[in-house]
């Protein structure tokens, strides 16, 4: 799943390698390509060694007759937000740069001067020494004109043949593939746990629900491995969005591309895009990709709020299904009895902020004329919203589904209740040459008189049922009860115990391989 990345700061920064996010993941360590922090535009280092000491210079703006107020400053700004795109963004201007030099667009001692300026600035950012200054607006600028500072006349030359339209643009992509394969590990962790707990309750049997009414009989296990049918659902998704979003906008400048001898497909090589964007027009404007991002960071969440959701009733006294682990747990400030699963219930009430900020880019996206349009600095906002958002509910979801315990006994004490065997029983009307819809009148009229009798239907005796069908014999016991019920299914993907087994195999062999 990896992509190429320039490595910063080890060796020769020119020579694309290979950075795995699946393996830093899998080590439980978090991949240090992405800065986290947000909100101050300042770093909060007192020492500022090499640090650029500007006055916000604005050389971009020299159209204009007056320098932007503090109020246009402080609106315009994103780079209290995109700042934890600085990786990206100074891959991307290494990978320029030398596209710029094999072109002969700058010398090779300007290629070498800005590489080593570039990595420089990186490191300062990684150490907290470099003072992010809000009047360079976003990180492309604020680096770009920390460079200048850096090695003078040669840092002027990296923009060549480049607009922050292309430069966001590829920044974003590369940040997005790297958060893909990040996602896509904790999906396939939290896929392992639900398989591991699923392995403990093969055998166990719950109602399963429809309209939250119990309906008929399944094996624990098989309710467990739906939410990983789900996942699987959202990994493919999300290696769907990587392949669409996997082309280099970069050489597109501001619209309509350059002038200048640009070897774009050497660029997108050199960060491993698998081709360019062919159109320069759609290439800045194109956040497409944003919204498929966020839609799906919108169904994982859906899931995992889906599966909160169910815990949280089946925790309740009234159910009394499963127990969620004290970790995971807080209590209340006045009533010391309270044992309340809130982490479940942030896990569906932050859903609602990955649809906000879905909501939020398909409103950015509709109105915008063709191009590249400054509400498009907004993007970010929403795709580092959502991704944010459902890392923190994978990684919780991991920690509950890890630790929680199904009360078993509970559980089969209840099985009798709610004719949960009812089905089972108008099929085995049916093997006697009956037709379903027949099957299904007797079976109805069967169960309202054992609600009268306040019976179950197993404890009818035989004579009882030929009273409603003459066609029922002995062996009709045989198919009565939860826990016979499921040992009966037969249909591949059913919710029996030997399908759960066979899908538990499954997972493991392909699970594995991730």
């Amino acid at each position: 799943m990896a992509k190429a990345e320039t490595r910063l700061g080890e060796g020769d920064a020119e020579t694309p390698v290979r950075r795995d996010a699946t393996a830093s993941q899998r080590e439980g360590t978090k991949t240090p390509s992405r800065s986290r922090k947000s909100g101050s535009t300042r770093s909060t280092s007192s020492g500022q060694a090499g640090s650029p000491s500007r006055a916000g210079s604005r050389d971009w703006e020299k159209r204009l007759t007056c320098e932007p107020g503090e109020l246009t400053v402080n609106f315009v700004e994103s780079l209290s937000i995109d700042k934890r795109l600085y990786k990206y963004d100074i891959v991307g201007s290494i990978a320029h740069a030398q596209m710029l030099a094999e072109q002969k667009l700058i010398t090779k001692d300007e290629l070498k001067q800005i590489k080593d300026g570039l990595i420089e600035i990186s490191q300062e950012i990684a150490e907290g020494r470099f003072k992010f200054d809000k009047t360079y607006e976003d990180i492309h600028m604020a680096i770009e004109a920390a460079l200048v500072d850096k090695i003078g006349e040669a840092g002027k030359k990296l923009h060549t043949g480049r607009s922050r339209n292309d430069q966001v643009a590829t920044d974003i992509r590369l940040w997005m593939r790297d958060e893909i394969e990040i996602l896509q590990v904790k999906i396939t962790l939290l896929q392992k746990a639900f398989v591991k707990l699923a392995e403990k309750y093969a055998e166990d049997v719950m109602p399963g629900y429809t309209h939250l009414q119990r309906a008929q009989p399944v094996s624990i296990a098989s309710y467990l491995l739906s939410f990983v049918e789900q996942l699987e659902r959202d990994f493919i998704r999300l290696k769907n969005c990587s392949e669409l979003l996997n082309t280099c906008p970069l050489g597109s400048g501001a619209i309509a591309g350059s002038t200048l001898p640009l070897d774009r497909k050497g660029t997108a090589k050199q960060l491993g895009f698998s081709d360019i964007s062919y159109n320069s027009v759609d290439a800045v404007g194109d956040r497409d990709f944003c919204a498929e991002f966020i839609f799906d960071c919108a169904l994982i969440a859906t899931h995992l709020s889906r599966m909160a959701e169910d815990w949280i009733i089946y925790s309740c006294e009234e159910f009394g299904f499963v127990r969620i682990d004290d970790s995971y747990c807080t209590s209340s400030s006045m009533m010391p009895q309270k044992r309340n699963p809130d982490v479940l219930e942030l896990i569906r009430g932050k859903t609602g902020s990955v649809y906000g900020s879905l909501m939020a880019i398909l409103t950015i996206l509709k109105a915008q004329p063709t191009g590249y349009n400054r509400d498009l600095q907004e993007d970010k906002v929403h795709i580092f919203t959502a991704s944010d958002t459902v890392e923190a509910c994978l990684d919780m979801s991991r920690a509950v589904v890890s630790h929680v315990k199904f009360d078993t006994k509970k559980i089969s004490s209840g099985l009798g209740k709610g004719f949960l065997d009812a089905t089972s029983l108008a099929e085995y009307l049916v093997g006697k040459g009956i037709a379903f819809r027949e099957a299904h009148g007797i079976v109805g009229s069967l169960v309202s008189y054992c609600e009268k009798q306040n019976k179950r239907l197993k404890e009818l005796s035989l004579e009882q049922f030929k009273q409603k069908c003459a066609s029922i014999e002995s062996d009709v016991y045989e198919n009565l009860g939860a826990a016979k019920v499921v040992s009966k299914y037969v249909t591949e993907g059913a919710a029996g115990p030997q399908q759960a087994k066979r899908q538990i195999a499954y997972w493991n062999k392909q699970l594995v391989q991730r």
